[in-house]
């Protein structure tokens, strides 16, 4: 990502990211991510509590695992430049189409979205929100289900934008495959906070308490959905309080940065997570592709993949000319 950007003279920053763990349960949990992250060749130093007061004053923790190499863009920039090098190769861009039947034969594959149609000898789907409703017109017996979750965040005021250099984490919990909130500086010079992690409503509705009742009658009559909910029914219900409680999200904030106040979050856009579940309950935390003979489903694509875009667009490529999973 960083060559590309330097390529399409995009800004980029690295400041670097700190996991922060602030008890034992987790600075054994920091431990573990260690030998993981070692074991894939990451380049990564643990720091204890006296080296991460130093690098930042205004976080506490009982210890850190610093990655140095962490960086942050304007992924606006990157989708409006990836978008240029498409076209430039031949290929056309169509936004706000939207798919309504995907057909094959022996030969081809026939996608109709808005009042267009496409044939080719193969095609692949990255539906992110829809991606189990691209599978199942195309074809494809699936056992997940997207169930949509939106993360919401705050931004600092702009007096606090300096209360950070680096981005800050949580040690993750093995059990959720959600990041919790942390801080990250932005490339245009301010400091956010978040995702926490509430059930939409709505795969696209971003705004809050916008509904969609298709997408709301989808999950509420899965299977799955009632089994997440009874396995995570204390987390749920936590999220949920901070969703509607302010204070109660600037709690999970003051496990590592107990300076700020409620009066230092400003509005922010949510994002929504497009997360995949089985139907036995299961939360899909790794890539999952699926197939027809001529259609490539790419239906779960977990964090980080916009940081990670181009090699997993290089191996889907890949991976739609040979055939292989």
């Amino acid at each position: 990502m960083k060559d590309f950007c330097a390529q399409e003279d995009i800004p980029v920053r690295v400041p670097g990211k700190l996991v922060v763990a602030t008890s034992d349960v987790e600075l054994a949990r920091m431990q573990r991510l260690l030998g993981r992250a070692q074991e894939n060749g990451i380049v990564i130093k643990p720091v204890d509590a006296t080296e991460l007061r130093e690098l930042e004053p205004n976080v506490a923790g009982v210890g850190a695992l610093y990655v140095e190499a962490s960086g942050i863009v304007d992924y606006t920039l990157v989708c409006r430049a990836m978008r240029r090098r498409v076209e430039a190769a031949g290929a056309d861009v169509h936004l706000g189409a939207e798919v309504t039947a995907i057909a094959e034969d022996t030969t081809t594959v026939t996608i109709t979205a808005g009042t267009g149609e496409w044939t080719a000898r193969k095609a692949i789907a990255c539906g992110g929100l829809q991606a189990d409703r691209l599978a199942r017109m195309a074809g494809v017996d699936i056992d997940f289900r997207i169930i949509p979750f939106r993360g919401e965040y705050y931004r600092l005021r702009p007096e606090l934008n300096s209360i950070v250099t680096r981005m800050i984490y949580p040690v993750p919990d093995p059990d959720l495959p959600f990041l919790g909130i942390h801080l990250t500086p932005t490339i245009d010079g301010g400091v956010t906070v978040g995702p926490n992690a509430v059930l939409g409503l709505g795969r696209e509705k971003y705004k809050k308490l916008a509904m969609s009742g298709r997408d709301v009658w989808d999950y509420a009559t899965y299977p799955g959905m009632w089994r997440v909910a009874a396995h995570n029914a204390r987390i749920g219900a936590i999220e949920l309080r901070n969703s509607l409680w302010k204070r109660g999200y600037l709690r999970e904030c003051h496990k590592y940065c107990p300076s700020l106040t409620v009066d230092d979050f400003t509005p922010q856009e949510a994002g929504i997570r497009a997360q995949a579940v089985r139907r036995d309950g299961r939360l899909v935390d790794d890539f999952l592709i699926a197939r027809t003979p001529r259609t490539m489903h790419v239906c779960n694509a977990p964090s980080p993949a916009a940081t990670s875009s181009i090699p997993l667009g290089e191996l889907i490529a890949e991976r739609g000319r040979t055939g292989s999973d």
